[in-house]
């Protein structure tokens, strides 16, 4: 018997330990070792699910954040537009009032200007008109002093107050 070349009973031994070995782990630990493999492969797979749909979820927040940020866009040109708008009718209503108020004013003015005018006209007749009383009061009685005059004067007066 060489070093290479195993005699049969040996051989039929190391067989026979083996085939107990393989038989008593094909009894207890193949069927352990295959619930822990199957067991570690339906992890995998629910976590491939879980992360698919973690997946889906993120790529549906992702549309959805997007969408928001369009609607935030859209809303923040229309509320640009609106406050433009806003302006705009602001400063016309502040400039058609000022020209409201500009052309009251102005009105007021010429008013105050004309009462002005005719209240230094009425004081300049009224003055004028002492003035030529005075006037015709100092002619006349210096036209007066003859009775001659007086009675002219009194004919001429009574004919124009019959005539009218």
């Amino acid at each position: 018997m060489g070093l290479l070349t195993p005699s049969g009973g040996l051989l039929f031994w190391m067989t026979l330990a083996f085939a107990v070995v393989f038989l008593i782990l094909a009894k207890f630990a193949f069927p352990i070792i295959l619930g822990s493999v199957t067991k570690r492969k339906e992890f995998i797979d629910s976590s491939l699910d879980a992360a698919k749909v973690a997946e889906q979820k993120v790529a549906d927040l992702q549309l959805q954040s997007e969408q928001i940020i369009a609607d935030a866009e859209k809303e923040k040109v229309a509320i640009l537009k609106e406050a433009a708008t806003s302006r705009d009718r602001i400063v016309a209503d502040a400039s058609v009032q000022a020209q409201q108020e500009a052309s009251r004013i102005i009105a007021e003015g010429r008013r105050q200007a004309e009462a002005e005018k005719e209240a230094i006209l009425a004081n300049a007749r009224g003055e004028v008109a002492m003035l030529a009383v005075q006037m015709a009061t100092k002619i006349l009685r210096g036209n007066l002093s003859a009775s001659e005059a007086q009675q002219a004067l009194q004919e001429n007066l009574a004919d124009e107050i019959r005539e009218s």
